[in-house]
């Protein structure tokens, strides 16, 4: 996304690279190394949890979907590790197995940022509000295939393989319905834009009117009996 031209569309491509970004930006920073993913995309059937541990959120809003990221045991342990590491914590006091809870509960939390990051992208940039579900972890010894629970009219599933700074690998999964952004005109995007923050600023507004209408009277009292001291 970034285009400027009238007309541009964005479609599934467009949304998986933004995507992909937030993966890659939220990683960077928690663990301080690099993480980057493959130029190539596989266009896919069917969507699941995978070994060793699986993790996914459902979205809703301006569009529909399922993101899936499924870890290899030494990539989660690695991305785990790298992120305690760099959060202070001694390497003597982290957990040792990737089947351990305080891993699925580290790669839960990056996971709720990834998306966080990603859909405050898609509120900006396509300017349509999406919200997500908490992410699920779970710690497999066999695949497991999932259904978006929301009615996909024509789904689209795609797959991209990431790569850690040791070479560890783990996979986005995502399905959404075919969707289309027509870009209708320019604009900021810069501007968040809240509803919260314009409802609360309306209220306030508000506020403010209610108060000056009950001033209103008190002063038109104290002009009164001032002219009348003055015999008027």
């Amino acid at each position: 996304m970034g285009k400027d031209e009238n007309g541009v569309v964005y479609g599934t491509e467009d949304l998986l690279t933004a995507l992909c970004n937030s993966v890659t930006r939220v990683l960077n920073v928690a663990t301080q190394t690099k993480i980057h993913y493959s130029a190539m995309v596989q266009r896919i059937t069917k969507i699941g949890l995978k070994p060793d541990i699986g993790c996914f959120v459902l979205f809703d809003g301006g569009f529909s979907g399922l993101v899936v990221l499924n870890f290899s045991g030494s990539a989660a342990l690695e991305i785990y590790e790298k992120y305690m590491l760099s959060m202070g914590m001694p390497k003597s006091e982290l957990a040792s197995a990737f089947t351990s809870d305080e891993v699925s509960n580290i790669l839960g939390e990056l996971m709720n940022q990834i998306v966080g990051d990603f859909t405050g992208k898609i509120r900006r940039e396509l300017q349509t509000n999406i919200t997500q579900n908490q992410p699920k972890m779970l710690v497999l010894n066999k695949q497991v295939m999932l259904s978006v629970d929301t009615p996909l009219d024509r789904p689209e599933i795609r797959r991209v393989s990431f790569f850690t700074e040791s070479n560890n690998i783990f996979y986005l999964e995502l399905a959404i319905d075919r969707t289309e952004f027509i870009k209708l005109h320019d604009f900021d995007s810069s501007e968040v834009l809240d509803p919260d923050a314009l409802l609360d600023s309306e209220q306030a507004d508000r506020a403010k009117g209610v108060q000056a209408a009950a001033a209103a009277p008190a002063e038109d009292n104290d002009s009164d009996e001032l002219l009348r001291s003055l015999g008027m």
